[in-house]
């Protein structure tokens, strides 16, 4: 290839050590057809070149475009095994903590106690004063499950090789689209279908006259509830996407250095190595915060749906 036509992008493909993986193309047949259709004019030593180092998802209910875009069907990206992956550790860690407390009894071991201070501290410390002692017990499972499946998310980003879902955002959109329905839902449950939209409108002694305002207001609350979510969503995206990148800048500077004199290579390299170790560090905190942040705010929201104006 005379230029880099494959490029390098999340997507339907994994990226690991190429000393791990390598394509063993011996004939244009055995390359996938869509490859082939991209890059018609690119010969087998070529492809190996480019394929180095990446494993290729089966696509059973897709026709790929290309290594991160779908023609036709529904695609399977690397991120949805991760999230799969990530589903599968939840239910295995809480079925056995729920066995563990069902009678009562506080667990035992470092790690369920780690995971017992978690749950009384969402419950305590972010449910229950952000919706209220009544209501908030029945959304605990939701919380729980939101937090913890963003943390984990966000943790996977700090791996070689896989990355944070939670930097796509297709994963953090379906996340607030969820806070959004349980909203409509509890909130239309508790109030009616109407009552729910009228509760919008704080509650206004205004003369005859003025009562026109309240068709702005409305308009108002309800451009706003859309927003809202809508920035829970992207500020995820913008938070995780942005330590990644900053990291990727540390870093960058060992290569932006590599064309000048050894003693500049040396020093820049060094600084990178520290600068991205001790960055790496915040990232870590980051992970935890951003989690504890999308589910403070998912309690708020819910909590002002299910309680009046």
């Amino acid at each position: 290839m005379s230029s880099p036509v494959l490029h390098i992008k999340d997507g339907y493909f994994f990226e690991v050590p190429k000393a791990l993986w390598r394509q063993h193309y011996t004939s244009l047949d055995q390359v996938p057809e869509f490859l082939r259709e991209a890059h018609p004019h690119t010969t087998v030593a070529e492809f190996n070149r480019e394929m180095s180092g990446k494993i290729l998802i089966p696509q059973p209910f897709a026709t790929l475009k290309n290594l991160h875009d779908v023609k036709s069907g529904f695609g399977i990206s690397k991120f949805m095994i991760i999230e799969l992956v990530i589903v599968i550790l939840l239910v295995v860690v809480f079925k056995k903590y729920g066995e563990m407390v069902r009678d009562g009894a506080p667990p035992r071991g470092r790690f369920w106690n780690m995971i017992d201070a978690f749950v009384l501290y969402l419950r305590d410390s972010v449910a229950r004063p952000a919706i209220g002692e009544h209501d908030a017990d029945q959304f605990l499972p939701l919380l729980w499950t939101i937090f913890f499946f963003i943390l984990i998310c966000n943790l996977f980003g700090m791996l070689p090789w896989v990355g944070a879902p939670t930097g796509a955002f297709g994963a953090t959109f379906a996340l607030a689209c969820v806070i959004f329905g349980t909203s409509l839902l509890f909130g239309m449950k508790k109030f009616g279908p109407l009552g729910f939209w009228f509760n919008q409108v704080p509650h206004m002694d205004l003369p005859l006259a003025l009562r026109p305002l309240k068709l702005m207001i409305f308009a108002i609350e309800l451009v706003g509830l859309v927003i809202k979510h809508a920035v829970l969503a992207v500020r995820l995206l913008a938070n995780m996407v942005a330590g990644h990148l900053v990291l990727l800048g540390i870093l960058g500077i060992i290569v932006a250095a590599a064309s000048a004199s050894h003693g500049i290579w040396l020093t820049a390299t060094g600084i990178s190595v520290v600068g991205s170790t001790l960055f790496s560090i915040l990232e870590l905190f980051v992970a935890f915060l951003q989690a504890y942040v999308f589910t403070f705010l998912a309690a708020l929201f819910i909590g002002a749906a299910v309680h009046h104006h």
